[in-house]
């Protein structure tokens, strides 16, 4: 497969199961596919409701589904300007090297440029060096001064309600 048979498109409510069964390969990667708590009219309803604030992206090569990215915008004080986080960058084993991963992830830079965002962000697990070496190759360097924190669940509520 070349990068030229890759082709990217935005998602639509009909590719929520196609995106939850992505969700999934993910999680399963990762080594937690446990923590995957939506189905697919959460997908529905977060990334195409009324109310969605994230957007994403499907890749196809050949008319194939392959991968997918969804991100939205954060802002940063210090810039005065919007940012897009990447929450997710997946592209199916057999069609990695295929230049699907690079594809999403330009065609999100662009979208950064094009709309002035100040930085364009995500997050890698420490083991997943593949990932990291593939991120380090297209320029992006890892911000090894901040650790990120996170609340969710009934530590979420208790915090929420006390």
């Amino acid at each position: 497969m070349t990068a030229a048979t890759v082709t990217l498109r935005v998602a639509t409510a009909d590719d929520a199961a196609l995106i939850l069964r992505f969700i999934r390969e993910l999680a399963i990667y990762e080594k937690a596919e446990s923590s995957v708590q939506t189905d697919e009219a959460g997908i529905r309803a977060s990334l195409f409701g009324p109310d969605a604030k994230a957007h994403a992206l499907i890749c196809e090569a050949n008319g194939t589904a392959i991968g997918y990215a969804v991100y939205f915008y954060n802002y940063s004080t210090w810039l005065g300007r919007n940012g897009i986080y990447l929450e997710d960058l997946y592209v199916s084993p057999d069609s990695r090297g295929s230049g699907a991963g690079k594809a999403l992830l330009q065609h999100i830079a662009r979208i950064a440029v094009a709309e002035g965002c100040g930085r364009f962000e995500w997050s890698v697990l420490d083991w997943n060096e593949p990932a990291i070496k593939f991120y380090e190759a297209v320029g992006a360097k890892p911000q090894s001064e901040w650790t990120v924190y996170r609340m969710e669940g009934e530590a979420l509520r208790t915090f929420a309600e006390g």
